[in-house]
């Protein structure tokens, strides 16, 4: 790299008016000498969303904003990539805050390795006791099972990159988001990346604060969703299939049989074969053992108190029970218009 290139923040927006404010001032804060945009393709927001943007794009030039009434991530992120300039193109949320050197050690890492797409860690914080507890379990790899983006892993080539830092002359080359890919269009589009011969690179030193879901109503919305959206992968894509996410649905079957034997074996008790008894007992302890078992997950987490600890609990089984109903759902329905409506007001 013999020059400093400029850099395209792009940015899709809807209903985070609470966020967006400290969001931008992380991107345009960053300590990097080369030139900077923030483009944000602004959603069909019921709060104050577009009031705040609208300000924060008065006061600073740098900021362009351009409309996205459909709402969809996809769609927002290709006007927004369409829109913008420089010569490398950065996916930022207005849900995350970047440390000052984000931007230059991203890139840094993106010309070392010879990569055209590189992603970090998302570091999961909270303002609150229940986005503290959620967070926790989104550090944990009893929470999502692996993903080097959640938990950490070393340095290396990976299946996806959680946002992306990209060489803009990929999209020239591999196309845009898929617009039909109305959740996990990133993993779509770093498929394509990966087929076309280039890197995929995860970096752990890239570290970006995210704040989840706020409420665990709104968190087993985006559970579901994004389960949906990881079984049509699944059923679309060879590539998107893995054991591990046939665990989830293996889960949820046993709790939910566990949780039937439980109503019926009073009723069953002297009235069928001594075998099939002890089946619908022992089915009764899956349950237990789950909840167990989140128990347990939850007191070894990173969160704060005991009652944040608890509540960690709760998270796994928010992010576990609804993910695996909806890649069930996806893996033999598809997607379909499965949104995530854990930020809509």
């Amino acid at each position: 790299m013999t020059e400093i290139p400029g850099v395209s923040y792009v940015m899709p927006v809807l209903n985070e008016a609470e966020y967006l404010e400290e969001a931008v001032r992380s991107i345009l804060t960053q300590d990097y000498d080369g030139q900077k945009e923030l483009v944000i393709a602004l959603g069909p927001s019921s709060d104050a969303t577009n009031t705040v943007a609208a300000r924060l794009a008065a006061d600073d030039p740098r900021i362009i904003l351009v409309d996205n009434p459909k709402g969809h991530t996809p769609i927002a992120l290709n006007l927004a990539v369409r829109k913008s300039s420089h010569p490398i193109v950065m996916r930022v949320d207005a849900h995350s805050e970047l440390p000052a050197d984000y931007t230059r050690r991203g890139i840094e890492t993106l010309y070392r390795v010879g990569a055209h797409d590189v992603g970090g860690l998302m570091d999961a914080r909270g303002r609150t006791p229940v986005q503290r507890a959620i967070a926790a379990a989104y550090h944990s790899k009893f929470g999502f099972g692996g993903p080097a983006y959640h938990s950490g892993a070393p340095e290396g080539e990976s299946e996806s990159a959680y946002l992306g830092i990209f060489r803009r002359e990929i999209f020239d080359e591999v196309g845009y988001y898929d617009e039909n890919m109305w959740r996990a269009q990133d993993w779509e589009l770093c498929l394509r990346i990966r087929q076309a011969g280039y890197k995929v690179w995860f970096d752990p030193e890239l570290k970006v604060g995210y704040y989840p879901r706020d409420s665990f109503k709104a968190l087993a919305r985006q559970s579901y969703a994004s389960g949906t959206w990881r079984g049509e992968i699944a059923r679309r894509f060879p590539e998107g299939k893995s054991l591990r996410h046939d665990i989830p649905p293996l889960l949820l079957a046993g709790v939910l049989s566990g949780v039937v034997a439980m109503a019926v074996a009073p009723l069953t008790r002297g009235r069928v074969p001594r075998s099939i008894q002890l089946l619908i007992d022992s089915a009764r302890l899956a349950p237990i053992v789950y909840t167990g078992a989140t128990l347990a997950a939850g007191l070894k987490s990173n969160a704060h108190s005991f009652q944040e600890k608890i509540m960690a609990a709760g998270a796994f089984q928010t992010i576990h029970l609804p993910w695996a109903a909806g890649y069930v759902k996806g893996r033999l329905f598809g997607a379909g218009n499965t949104l995530d409506k854990g930020r809509v007001k």
